[in-house]
């Protein structure tokens, strides 16, 4: 337990959107049999937090979710398609300190096509535009990258950069957590294009600010693993999976669990009959790290690259610098 940092808690299966990606929306959770929020008094302080679903604003207690762990996080954040503004906002202006993405998959077109949620874009942009009038700045989209929205990435931090708001990223996975397995890129060759112009983008940061600048600097470095991973590389364009020891998951009916990558579920124990700590060094744990260990997935995640790039910054000190400096030269670079 002495390394885990962050925690996600998946508190519901409802959702409003249907997702190309995701088929979550197909297998909602009843709210009688979704955990309740004191459960999570279970977990260690000090944590960064990241409350998800589904929809997680689709709970009519949400707020008690961030009552119960605003005091006790490091960090704490809320990832929602943005789409109940009045509920974001109230959330916003009672936990200013709390991180907001707002998931979107492209411009108008791409995105509401895309998520399957009519004037999904327009409801995100309303949320975006509300928040900035709140004392909540760490605000801002995430998308999610495939080959049919790739055409939309360098325009989404045009406009990101723009508003001043953040742009997170992740890439497009198969896994129980999205109910899905066949996903699949078609036109890899153009995921690979745009995702290096999506990269440059990145490297040749437009924002005003240095916070800002240095954190698409970060991003850029985390997306030579997806473009790698677009380029068909099997193995080793990310670090070392740190599931279960960095960071874990809860379920919707309190399962705690290493990932939300792999392609079953590998529970290590359940918050309603047990303490955390309990959980984490039980034998089940131990099954399932063993799992962690062996799994040939090779996902490509955010939380991984995070922890990774604090505990060895001169790596992507060095790459950042190295492909700076070929882009203020013209000097070609594939970004690897």
């Amino acid at each position: 337990m002495k390394n885990i940092i962050q925690g996600s808690i998946i508190t519901t299966f409802r959702c409003n959107a249907k997702c190309h990606m995701c088929n979550i929306w197909e297998h909602p959770t009843s709210p009688s049999e979704e955990i309740k929020p004191d459960i999570l008094e279970k977990l260690p302080d000090g944590l960064r937090i990241n409350i998800t679903g589904g929809e997680p604003t689709l709970r009519k207690d949400i707020n008690d979710f961030f009552e119960i762990l605003y005091p006790k996080s490091h960090l704490l954040e809320l990832s929602t398609n943005g789409y109940n503004t009045d509920k974001i906002i109230e959330i916003a202006e009672k936990y200013p300190r709390i991180l907001i993405r707002v998931s979107i998959e492209g411009l108008p077109k791409i995105n509401d096509s895309l998520r399957g949620l009519p004037d999904g874009f327009d409801r995100a942009l309303r949320t975006i535009l509300e928040l900035k009038k709140t004392k909540c700045t760490n605000i801002g989209f995430s998308v999610v990258i495939c080959d049919k929205n790739a055409d939309d990435l360098v325009k989404l931090h045009e406009l990101c950069s723009y508003l001043d708001i953040e742009l997170g990223n992740s890439v497009m996975h198969n896994s129980w957590y999205f109910h899905k397995f066949d996903n699949v890129d078609e036109d890899k060759l153009k995921a690979v294009n745009m995702e290096r112009q999506f990269i440059a983008s990145l490297l040749q940061s437009p924002r005003t600010n240095i916070k800002g600048k240095f954190k698409d600097y970060g991003r850029a470095y985390f997306n030579k693993s997806i473009l790698k991973r677009f380029s068909g590389e099997e193995s080793n364009y990310r670090p070392l999976c740190g599931a279960g020891e960095d960071f874990f998951f809860v379920d919707p009916w309190g399962n705690v669990t290493p990932c939300n990558g792999s392609d079953e579920k590998w529970v290590m124990g359940n918050l309603k009959d047990s303490s955390f700590e309990d959980i984490m060094g039980s034998n089940r744990a131990k099954e399932a790290m063993n799992r962690v260990r062996s799994c040939k997935k090779d996902c490509c995640f955010i939380v991984t690259e995070r922890h990774d790039m604090v505990r060895k910054p001169w790596k992507p000190i060095y790459w950042i610098a190295q492909n700076k400096f070929k882009l203020a030269f013209n000097i070609p670079t594939d970004f690897k």
